[in-house]
């Protein structure tokens, strides 16, 4: 059977000839060719190549389809881009070696786009194709039916018509114009509601829509809301917990056309929704949304990409607003839609922020106390009331971070210096890197024995209420348990972001404790993600119940939720971006490898002129007894030449690719955490 290799035209070309046992094939009779993307995360060979098609193989071969073919004596998977005449090849050219299914599973849209993310974020098309195709379920692809599902009736926007421009963008999104906006929700929104109501106007117009949540509870709410709205069938859901052949049976639905509306998690805004009319990202602050594996996108600025792309409406929801959402609508790119003041103060509850004059003079120790007197008497009051009170918390566990009682620096593991964390009251001390008991701690520098908690969890946090409230039963959510909602009445619920159950009617109060473990985190987006973790938990609060803020009121972030100004401090976060020169208004890469490998990447990268490396610092060992040395560079550039940036690199990474040259570097474009 005959090999082939890359050549510089990036065309298959035989390079063994002789002895192949397949030498009686003959091409097809039309558009002989196909060019195809071949399955390699190596970035040299990131680019199209040509191989015959046979004749057997002529009505199976499509644009879009699953192949086989032989690449540098291996058999790999490839995707066919095109049909074509003829080659730009001079050589003689292998055959594919065979077709995988009939379905193609690559759209002209879906194709573009692919080829789109991977270029703005320094990856490879195969890299990308694997978060937005599944793996193939042949028994799947016999299942699923191409009958499209019937229309819905227009929606009504009344609801809609509590925020500035809320009815005009549904009604754009109605008649096909590519609107987009920001949304900050009220607090005593139905959200998944609203977001339902826009898809059911696109779907009435007869186009497609796409709504990307952080998590599965999140498309869980939206897919309810949906049920209620739309004909059986017309929409699914698309995530990882569906089980792979569940979910490559959905997505082939979307895939024939046979369902125009898809509610998913981040790789759901890569879904091959037919005529796109609508992309809904909601609480896209939510660090869920960016994608763990190469090439790192984030799901909101993928949907914005596509947006801008096809001129799809879009729609970027939530309770808080972000820096990127907010240069969004100050580029005049996407329009806000907010509420009123008077709409606002009536669907708000009263906030309040511990450094309150009046309740200093009453109880002086209520800057410095974890739970101060007005604490105790917000949840006294309302579980008198009969209705249940939420406790926040930053960390699970019991005590997840404990330090010298003496000296207070953190305790670490003697063997590979991992955090000690305890599991109980009483219990011995356990690395949460490795798992060894630290029975004979003693600290490093004052050689104390005694530790103390520099952090409190979940666990002891309800463990605590639980006797300040003797008598009311104490929930905790949080970690592999998480409840989803709790039934009415009096209770106390310990939970952390991300993690608070819904309750009929709302609460009735709730505590945000430990503002400082959300503020003080050595992280650019550590305000702004404090921020939004208190606005999620106050809309789980009713309008008349009250929420007390465990941190200074003199911050302006704690300002910013005390008067419920989401928008005012996002625009102020991106001013102070703008004078920091930090994303979003320009895009900086991440570069994290080997010290030698980082230096001979950049070496061969012709980066843009405007390029500025802001040095490298040493990451976080990697856990275990033998540690190995990697730095983190990062590279700043104006975010005109974002594209430039991601190409360089991109290009550099082909050269070491093909060289062999020592380890791969890992590069991130517009990375979360920079350090």
């Amino acid at each position: 059977m005959s090999t082939t290799q890359a050549n510089p035209t990036g065309r298959a070309r035989v390079t063994r000839p002789a002895g192949s046992p397949r030498r009686d094939r003959h091409p097809a009779d039309t558009l002989p060719v196909a060019r195809v993307m071949v399955d390699s995360p190596l970035p040299h060979l990131d680019r199209p190549f040509d191989y015959l098609i046979p004749a057997e193989l002529a009505d199976v071969v499509v644009p879009g389809s699953r192949v086989r073919v032989r690449f540098a004596g291996r058999l790999l998977d490839a995707w066919v881009l095109r049909r074509l005449e003829a080659s730009e090849h001079d050589g003689r050219l292998a055959y594919l070696e065979r077709g995988v299914g009939d379905e193609p599973v690559l759209t002209p849209e879906t194709t573009e786009l692919f080829h789109a993310v991977a270029h703005r974020w320094a990856g490879t098309f195969a890299d990308v194709l694997r978060l937005g195709v599944p793996p193939r379920h042949a028994r799947a692809e016999a299942a699923v039916s191409a009958q499209p599902s019937p229309l819905p009736t227009p929606p009504d926007t009344s609801r809609w018509a509590r925020y500035r421009a809320g009815a005009a963008f549904l009604t754009a999104v109605s008649n096909g114009r590519a609107a987009r906006a920001v949304w900050n929700a009220t607090p005593d929104e139905d959200w998944a509601a609203r977001i339902a109501e826009a898809v059911q106007a696109a779907l009435a117009a007869g186009h497609g829509a796409l709504v990307v949540t952080p998590d599965a509870r999140d498309a869980r709410r939206v897919d309810e809301a949906l049920t209620a709205l739309l004909p059986k069938g017309a929409h699914v859901t698309l995530t990882a917990d569906l089980g792979p052949e569940a979910r490559y049976r959905r997505w082939l639905a979307v895939r024939r056309g046979a369902v125009k509306a898809v509610v998913g998690n981040r790789a759901a805004v890569l879904a091959p929704v037919a005529d796109l009319g609508l992309i809904v990202v909601w609480d896209d602050g939510d660090n869920l949304h960016a994608e763990p594996r190469a090439p790192y996108p984030h799901a909101r600025d993928v949907a914005v990409l596509r947006s801008a792309m096809g001129g799809v409406p879009l729609l970027v929801g939530g309770f808080a607003r972000t820096a990127e959402s907010a240069l969004l609508v100050e580029s005049g790119w996407a329009q806000p839609i907010v509420a009123d003041r008077a709409v606002l103060r009536a669907a708000t509850p009263r906030i309040v922020a511990l450094g309150d004059d009046v309740e200093l003079e009453r109880d002086p120790a209520a800057r410095s106390a974890r739970l101060p007197a007005l604490a105790f008497r917000t949840a006294r009051a309302a579980l008198t009331a009969d209705r249940p009170v939420l406790v926040q918390v930053p960390r699970r566990g019991y005590q997840p971070s404990l330090a010298c009682a003496r000296d207070r620096s953190p305790a670490r593991c003697e063997h590979c210096h991992g955090p000690l964390a305890a599991a109980a009251r009483q219990a011995v001390p356990t690395c949460r890197w490795c798992g060894r008991l630290a029975v004979d701690w003693h600290c490093p520098l004052c050689q104390g024995t005694q530790l103390r908690a520099s952090v409190v969890g979940s666990s002891r946090t309800a463990e605590e209420l639980g006797r300040a409230f003797p008598g009311v039963v104490t929930r905790t959510s949080a970690g592999d348990a998480v409840l989803t909602d709790i039934p009415a009445g009096p209770s106390v619920v310990v939970a952390t972001p991300g993690a608070e159950p819904s309750v009929p009617g709302g609460y009735g109060a709730a505590l945000l404790l430990d503002g400082w473990s959300l503020l003080s985190r050595p992280d650019l987006r550590a305000a702004e993600e404090a921020l939004r973790r208190w606005a999620n938990a106050v809309s789980l609060v009713a309008p008349d119940g009250t929420v007390i803020v465990g941190a200074d009121e003199s911050l302006p972030v704690v300002q910013a939720l005390v008067r419920w100004d989401p928008a005012g401090y996002a625009e102020r976060e991106l001013a102070d971006r703008r004078e920091l020169d930090f994303p979003p208004v320009s895009r900086l890469a991440s570069l994290t490898g080997a010290p030698a490998d980082i230096a001979e990447l950049l070496s061969l990268a012709q980066l843009p002129a405007s390029a500025e490396e802001l040095g490298s610092v040493p990451v976080q060992p990697a856990r275990g007894p033998e540690p190995v040395e990697q730095l983190r560079s990062l590279i700043r550039v104006p975010r005109r030449d974002g594209i430039a940036l991601a190409e360089a690199l991109h290009a550099a990474a082909a050269i070491r690719s093909a060289k062999k040259s020592g380890s791969a570097v890992r590069v991130a474009l517009d990375p979360l955490e920079l350090f």
